[in-house]
């Protein structure tokens, strides 16, 4: 394991106490920045996790054909509406399907796994499909704490040493050194790109300290965005591995013909997130027409709150929406997502998003 240099142990010591240091955001996103996608697999009702996983699949064809520069998956554990739980799996899946477009996880909850054994998996997946694998490490468990202790068992480690696991897991990527006596075979030598993902302060200051590029979960909880990217600019310590900060955005984006279909399609995830945090997890439910007027005033107040970095709506609400949260937030990159019950509505959604995105820079 590589040690930790000052710098860091002061950050894993210190970071529950953040002060609110704010750099200043960009005015402007560059209309030629890249769109990438992010997707959870969903499970319908009525459908199962093999066609979930040719659903990803085709997806990630139809996005590398639109021109999308990554297709990040998730690790999320004991969920029924999820079929990604075994990222790594998936990831190598979509990745001997594509050809050109950058597959990666969005992320990998490194707590839930030994250090060297990720540096193995994404070592192979990088062997096997070379320049085209990121990974994505997070420190949430990504499923209930029961379960949580379900895929721990066997780890003395926790969540506090998130940090100095992202520095063990970064050095079994470095050319192996003479004497070294424990290595990634594969993974030595091939420098995989590592993101820090966040929800919070925490993977702000992490990436900032570590010099990486940072993701920030917006689209389910964007409490934080602004002054976790504030934070995280201000800070950055240019490394080896980046020399200037690189902030990626989450957003979900459900785009249709019409705005009103794009609502009606948007009430999928409206239902599962109540659901989830009402305790029912289950798989994506079918949209229904009426939403807003079926929800409880507590459960709309949180989904207003959890889902305020949504765009819904028809192309041009879409191409607007789009522009307005690059300009607002400054950001580098962003990842879009979809949780949409009909898969070819799915495909129509992020075609839609494509072409917005392309007008957008083309009307710079």
């Amino acid at each position: 394991m590589a040690a930790l240099t000052g710098r860091h142990l002061k950050l894993s010591r210190s970071v529950g106490s953040l002060r609110s240091s704010h750099g200043a955001a960009r005015a402007y996103i560059d209309p030629m920045s890249p769109l990438s996608v992010l997707d959870l697999s969903p499970i319908v009702q009525g459908g199962d996790a093999s066609q979930s996983l040719q659903n990803s699949l085709d997806l990630a064809r139809h996005v590398e054909r639109l021109g999308y520069r990554r297709f990040w998956l998730a690790e999320h554990h004991n969920m029924q509406g999820v079929a990604s739980a075994a990222t790594a799996v998936v990831i190598g899946h979509v990745a001997a399907g594509t050809s050109t477009i950058r597959v990666g996880a969005g992320g990998i909850m490194l707590p839930n796994h030994a250090p060297l054994m990720v540096a193995e998996q994404f070592g192979t997946l990088a062997a096997l499909h070379p320049g085209r694998i990121d990974l994505g490490v997070g420190r949430a468990p990504g499923t209930d704490q029961v379960t949580a202790r379900a895929l721990r068992r066997t780890l003395t480690g926790d969540i506090d040493a998130f940090p100095q696991d992202v520095i063990e897991l970064m050095s079994y990527f470095k050319a192996a050194q003479p004497g070294q006596m424990v290595r990634a075979v594969p993974g030595a030598g091939l420098d995989v790109p590592v993101w820090i993902l966040g929800s919070s302060l925490y993977g702000a200051q992490l990436a900032a300290a570590l010099g990486l590029p940072f993701s920030f979960a917006s689209h389910f909880a964007p409490a934080e965005m602004e002054r976790a990217v504030a934070i995280y600019r201000a800070r950055f310590q240019p490394s080896d591995h980046l020399s200037a900060p690189h902030v990626m955005l989450a957003l979900n984006v459900f785009a249709a013909d019409t705005d009103d279909e794009a609502r009606f399609l948007f009430s999928s995830l409206q239902q599962a997130f109540v659901n989830l945090r009402t305790g029912r997890p289950g798989p994506l439910p079918p949209p229904v027409e009426g939403m807003d007027s079926l929800l409880h005033p507590e459960h709309k107040a949180m989904l207003d709150q959890a889902l305020s970095c949504a765009v819904i709506g028809s192309p041009e609400t879409v191409r607007r929406g789009l522009q307005e949260f690059a300009a607002r937030t400054g950001a580098d990159e962003l990842i879009v997502t979809a949780q949409i019950f009909d898969h070819q509505a799915r495909l129509r959604s992020f075609e839609i998003t494509a072409e917005a995105h392309r007008a957008i820079a083309q009307a710079a």
